[in-house]
C-alpha cells in the first residue's frame, strides 16, 4: 500500500506546467550524414530533451541537408524552415565577425578544452551578432589541417595552388599566399579535389575518412592549424512560443555541460583519425619544424589585424573582445 502511494506520488511530482503544456514538435536541421557523431549525439540530446518534458517538446533530427543546404543554416532558423539548426558561422564571411576570433589560425590546441572556452566566451557575444536567433551552443571540432596532393611546408609553398578552406578566415589566408580559394561545402568537397578543381583542403582529421576525401589526397601537414566555429541556433518565435517551463528544459540543455556532450563524440572521432592517417602507409603526414612554423604564426599575423577592423567597423571593442578570448582561452588551457 505504502508502495502505491509513493508512486502516486512520484507520477503527481511532474510539474503540473508540462504536464499540461501542450505538445510542441520540433525540426533540427544538421548538414552532415547520419555516421558523423553529431547525429546520434544530437538524437540523444532531442531525446533527452522530450523526457526531460514529460513528453512536450517532440524533436525530429533531420541530417544530409535534408532541409536545406549548409550554407543556409543560420538563415534556415532565422526563418523558421527549422527550429533547431547546425550552423558554420564561417560560410557567411563578414556576416558573424565577433565568432570569427575563434577562426583564426593557431588559437586552439585541443577540441574539448576549446569548446568549453568559446562557448563561456561567445555567449556573452551571441545576443549581439546573432540578434535573430537563440544560441543554444557554440563549439569548435578538435583543430584540423592541411590535406592535400601536393606537401606544403611553408606558406608560399600556397602561391598558384586552389584550396578548398573550412571557412572563411581560412580563405583569407590562402589568398594572402597567392593561392586560389575554391568554396565547397563539407559534403562537395571530396568532388572538388576529384575533379580537380581544388588541389587542397583544411579538413578535420576523421571526417577527411568520413567524406571519402583520404581517396583523392596523399600529404597531410601535422599541426592543428585551425578549428572552425559551429553554433546550434534556434527560431526566436518557436523559442518564445514555449511555455515557461519549456523554456527552462530548452535552457537546462543548451549549457556548457550539453554543448560537451554533444560535441565530445566528434571531437574523439577527429582526433582518432589523425592517430589512423599516420598509420597508412599510402600517406604522409609530416610535422613542421620550430622555424617553419614561426614562418607560418607570423605570416598570418595580418588575419587577426583584418580581424580586429571587421569587429570595429561593426562597433565592437576589438581589443577588450580579444582579451577577453584570451583569458578564457588560458582559464581553460585551451590555447596554443
Amino acid at each position: 500500500m505504502r508502495k502505491a502511494f509513493l508512486a502516486l506520488l512520484l507520477a503527481a511530482s511532474v510539474t503540473p506546467a508540462i504536464a499540461q503544456d501542450k505538445t510542441v514538435n520540433m525540426k533540427v536541421s544538421l548538414w552532415v550524414p547520419p555516421a558523423h557523431p553529431l547525429v546520434p549525439a544530437t538524437k540523444a540530446w532531442a531525446e533527452d530533451i522530450e523526457k526531460a518534458s514529460a513528453g512536450t517538446i517532440k524533436m525530429s533530427v533531420f541530417p544530409s541537408e535534408q532541409l536545406g543546404k549548409a550554407f543556409d543554416h543560420y538563415d534556415m532558423a532565422r526563418d523558421g524552415i527549422a527550429d533547431i539548426t547546425y550552423v558554420n558561422p564561417g560560410y557567411q564571411p563578414g556576416r558573424f565577425p565577433i565568432a570569427a576570433a575563434g577562426q583564426l589560425p593557431f588559437v586552439f590546441s585541443d577540441g574539448k578544452k576549446g569548446t568549453l572556452a568559446l562557448n563561456e566566451w561567445y555567449h556573452k557575444y551571441a545576443p549581439r551578432e546573432m540578434k535573430d536567433t537563440k544560441l543554444c551552443f557554440a563549439f569548435i571540432h578538435d583543430p584540423g589541417a592541411l590535406h592535400g596532393k601536393k606537401k606544403i611546408v611553408v606558406p608560399g609553398d600556397l602561391t598558384g595552388v586552389k584550396v578548398r578552406p573550412a571557412q572563411s578566415t581560412i580563405g583569407e589566408m590562402v589568398k594572402m599566399f597567392g593561392g586560389t580559394n575554391v568554396q565547397a561545402s563539407a559534403p562537395e568537397a571530396r568532388d572538388a579535389i576529384e575533379r580537380g578543381v581544388a588541389d587542397e583542403i583544411t579538413f578535420p582529421w576523421g571526417s577527411i575518412f568520413l567524406f571519402g576525401i583520404d581517396k583523392v589526397v596523399k600529404y597531410h601537414m601535422d599541426v592543428p592549424l585551425y578549428s572552425t566555429v559551429f553554433t546550434y541556433n534556434m527560431n526566436l518565435d518557436k523559442y518564445n512560443s514555449l511555455s515557461t517551463a519549456q523554456k527552462k528544459i530548452i535552457d537546462d540543455h543548451c549549457t556548457p555541460e550539453w554543448a560537451s556532450k554533444v560535441t565530445d563524440p566528434w571531437t574523439e572521432f577527429e582526433a582518432n583519425g589523425r592517430i589512423k592517417m599516420k598509420a597508412l602507409p599510402d600517406h604522409e603526414v609530416y610535422p613542421l619544424t620550430a622555424e617553419q612554423l614561426g614562418e607560418w604564426k607570423k605570416a598570418v599575423k595580418p588575419l587577426r589585424d583584418s580581424w580586429a577592423e571587421a569587429v570595429k567597423k561593426a562597433g565592437g571593442d576589438a581589443a577588450a573582445i580579444d582579451a577577453d578570448l584570451q583569458a578564457t582561452l588560458k582559464k581553460f588551457e585551451a590555447g596554443i
